[in-house]
């Protein structure tokens, strides 16, 4: 007598699970930089960097490769040529990124798998950069969110099933003012996986705003948001792990209910077009570990530098990692946070 389907179906789903669960990692490391911009064609291919930029990551590959999941923020579409470039209220204030699509290329051998569109220079050319950039990207395999059209993504790692979702408070991007739209996308990933990732572009900019304010941040005249407020209600939503970016320079960490949240990882390989004095030129790469349910083990910040027309290099002096210690100091007297001098983050 043969097995039924219905019965067979029934084993398979069961051996399928059993297997799942005995592949299934008991930790996983997360790394997490801020913007990535390698180069530019417009204004013009001055922009660009020597041989097309194959090495512009080459000093840091060996540490972005070192995680199961590196996260960075692109700040710019991939397109070629042609888009319909943004208008901005004044002209002086106004950057466009277009960075060529070979690029993408570029950024996974680096060792990036996962990438932040919600900012404000992902529609810097319109919907032809937009489609362009979701088209290039999926041609190389990285996951992505942060769009209208592309909120979030699921996709696993080491038997951990990952969301990830980003907001921003810019054109075309997932509307990090809107409340009810932040609970409804992080709490269904919250229902789908074990851990969920969330990256907040926001805050004013530049170097006399390091510090987290806990309140609305105002910049061009702009609503940037509430980055405590909102990395907060992220994780009473579900979130494990808050990545955030937009200021340019690098603000404190901050551990609420044993979840990480990183308020700003500064400029980490900005071509050209970025100012680099001063606290714009260092960054940290914040490299955490956790628990396959999100939960909070350890961190290490490796700090880097961009020196002359940028590019990310190891910083031996280790400015992002003291100005993390001296902010989160500030900024969060309360943390539960230990940083130490050889940039290890634990409880205390």
């Amino acid at each position: 007598m043969k097995p039924k389907p219905f019965f067979l179906s029934i084993v398979i789903l069961f051996f399928t699970a059993i297997c799942f669960a005995q592949n299934k990692s008991d930790t996983i490391t997360i790394i997490g930089v801020g913007d990535i911009m390698p180069g530019t064609n417009f204004p013009s291919e001055n922009f660009i960097p020597a041989r097309k930029g194959i090495n512009i990551f080459n000093p840091l590959i060996s540490t972005l490769k070192d995680a199961d999941i590196t996260f960075g923020n692109l700040e710019g579409c991939l397109l070629n040529t042609g888009g319909t470039i943004k208008k901005c209220q004044d002209s002086t204030k106004c950057y466009a990124f277009r960075i060529p699509t070979y690029f993408s290329g570029i950024i996974k051998e680096a060792g990036f798998n996962l990438l932040n569109l919600a900012n404000n220079h992902s529609c810097d050319f319109g919907d032809p950069g937009r489609l362009s950039t979701l088209k290039t990207l999926d041609s190389v395999g990285l996951n992505y969110a942060g769009l209208n059209s592309c909120p979030s993504v699921i996709f696993n790692k080491n038997g951990i099933k990952i969301g990830f979702c980003a907001f921003s408070p810019f054109t075309g991007t997932v509307d990090i003012l809107k409340t009810d739209t932040i609970k409804q996308i992080i709490r269904t990933l919250d229902s789908l996986c074990d851990i969920v990732i969330v990256s907040m572009h926001a805050g004013a900019e530049g170097a006399n705003y390091t510090h987290v304010t806990r309140q609305s941040e105002q910049f061009y005249g702009e609503d940037r948001g509430n980055v405590y407020e909102f990395a907060h209600f992220a994780i009473d939503c579900g979130a494990d792990i808050v990545f955030g970016h937009g200021p340019h320079v690098t603000r404190a960490v901050e551990l609420y209910k044993n979840r990480i949240i990183a308020y700003s990882l500064g400029n980490f390989c900005t071509y050209g077009r970025f100012n680099l004095k001063g606290p714009n030129g260092v960054a940290p790469v914040l490299r955490v570990t956790t628990n396959s349910k999100g939960e909070f083990i350890k961190a290490r910040i490796i700090s880097i530098k961009q020196d002359g027309e940028g590019g990310p290099v190891i910083d031996d002096e280790n400015n992002a990692l003291h100005q993390i210690i001296e902010l989160t100091k500030i900024d969060f007297p309360e943390t539960s946070l230990k940083i130490d001098e050889k940039g290890n983050i634990t409880k205390k």
